[in-house]
């Protein structure tokens, strides 16, 4: 029997990568209030929440300063536009604090409201830029398969996902896809992480020559695959494939929208993993996942190219309503102002190791294959058979039956494709929480372990 906030969630809302015929019938996990690490059900329930929501609340929930900052830009200027040559102090503000964060050679900061709506302008910038050079067949895109780069019709035929695909009548045309870099899946046996990075390294330059070097625009990645799997690349991965895109002059665009921000305990993941992009991507925790925000680096070879191409066409045309948003920006200024003074990013980094270790003891688990991560993100694989790495009937729904688990057991984790499950808690989580967090998923662990032998469940492939 629902609750009656439950059956008017059931009745009102279409909620987004939902099993939807499923929830009809269970309905939601309605949450009430939040406060550090933990966040509260209508019943005053209280979980770890051990995705910090969707990999962006990386101060925690109810963190006064942010709403205190939301609150005063509210009182002061609730909305402008940066539309048409208007602007305002926090959009300048945090443009220039961005500037000055960014690993790469940066002349400007685009702003929009989420991290689809940034990959879908990287993509727009791309055919942009080449048009402007002169270049007009430069215009495909690779990614890899299991990336994840958002919802729009563009980032959605960069994501690598069937079922951000499948009826969606997407992939556009010129969005390709290369292998995932998943070591533990995609190697030959026997092969070092190295090797495996030389040989996706040369199937990229395979499919490159392929297409035509001259119709490659830009190659998309996260330094650390998020809804793909927390999928963390092999050693040697990032400076193999620079060295193929450099080769044919095609542009790297780091999506940064999980990473980004102290995730793996550097402002941005590529730093940790010897990146060197062309532009960022950026969301999330921007501003902890308080108020909508995302946006884009432009580099100077870039915006030398819009500047020309604006006084060519009369304008650029291109932006949203809430490019911009001064409330945003506010929350989002105060979010690296805690990050800086309270050494968020630096506290990050000396938790991980800890972390990791607690993570990486779960592969002994009888039913877990894989284990791993970096900074504080993390994935594991249940698998059916640990030597033969054989997995269960993804109908079973094995990986979604350990996070429900885990929900009964206080803990909110999520499911992946793959029977893969994805921890990446807030950034301020302490060691103790740290163990808590850990304790819970084993247990939740154990008991999908327990269900599996008693629904008789085997291997298949």
């Amino acid at each position: 029997m629902l609750s009656n906030l439950a059956t008017r969630d059931v009745e009102t809302l279409l909620h987004p990568y939902t099993q939807l015929a499923n929830h009809r019938r269970t309905g939601p996990l309605v949450l009430e209030r939040g406060d550090g690490v933990h966040v509260y059900d209508a019943d005053g329930r209280p979980y770890i929440e051990g995705m910090a929501g969707l990999w962006c609340t990386a101060l925690g929930y109810s963190n006064a300063e942010l709403v205190e900052a939301a609150r005063e830009q509210m009182g002061r200027l609730p909305f402008s536009h940066l539309f048409s040559g208007r602007s305002h102090d926090p959009a300048i503000e945090l443009a220039e604090t961005l500037k000055e964060l960014m690993p790469v050679p940066t002349s400007k900061v685009f702003f929009c409201s989420s991290g689809s709506e940034a990959n879908d302008t990287q993509v727009k910038l791309a055919w942009y830029y080449n048009n402007a050079l002169g270049r007009p067949n430069k215009k495909k895109i690779i990614a890899r398969k299991k990336g994840y780069h958002g919802v729009t019709i563009a980032s959605a035929s960069m994501t690598g996902l069937p079922a951000n695909h499948l009826d969606w009548d997407l992939p556009l045309p010129g969005f390709l896809h290369v292998s995932t870099p998943h070591h533990y899946r995609g190697a030959e046996p026997g092969e070092s992480e190295e090797a495996y990075s030389a040989r996706l390294a040369a199937e990229l330059e395979e499919t490159i020559l392929r297409e035509g070097p001259e119709t490659v625009a830009a190659f998309i990645a996260e330094p650390v695959m998020g809804a793909g799997g927390a999928i963390i690349p092999p050693k040697g991965y990032f400076p193999a494939i620079q060295a193929v895109l450099t080769k044919y002059e095609v542009r790297l665009i780091a999506d940064e929208v999980i990473c980004g921000f102290g995730r793996l305990g550097t402002w941005f993941g590529g730093e940790t993993l010897e990146m060197r992009p062309d532009t960022i991507s950026f969301a999330k925790a921007v501003t902890s996942g308080y108020v909508p925000l995302g946006g884009i680096s432009i580099d100077p070879p870039l915006y030398e190219a819009l500047l020309g191409q604006s006084e060519k066409l009369g304008g650029f045309g291109h932006g949203t309503t809430y490019s911009g948003h001064p409330v945003a920006c506010a929350v989002a200024i105060k979010a690296i102002e805690i990050y800086k003074r309270d050494r968020v990013i630096e506290g990050a980094a000396e938790k991980a190791p800890h972390f990791q270790r607690r993570l990486s003891a779960l592969a002994e688990h009888d039913i877990v294959g894989e284990a791993k991560g970096m900074g504080l993100i993390g994935g594991l694989e249940i698998v059916a058979d640990k030597a033969s790495r054989r997995q269960y009937d993804p109908k079973a729904g094995v990986s979604a039956r350990c996070v429900a688990f885990a929900q009964e057991e206080g803990l909110i984790v999520r499911y992946l494709s793959g029977d893969r499950v994805a921890v990446c808690p807030p950034l301020i989580i302490t060691r103790e929480e740290i163990d808590t967090l850990f304790d819970r998923l084993t247990r939740a662990l154990d008991r999908t372990r327990d269900w599996i032998r008693a629904e008789g469940l085997t291997a298949v492939g």
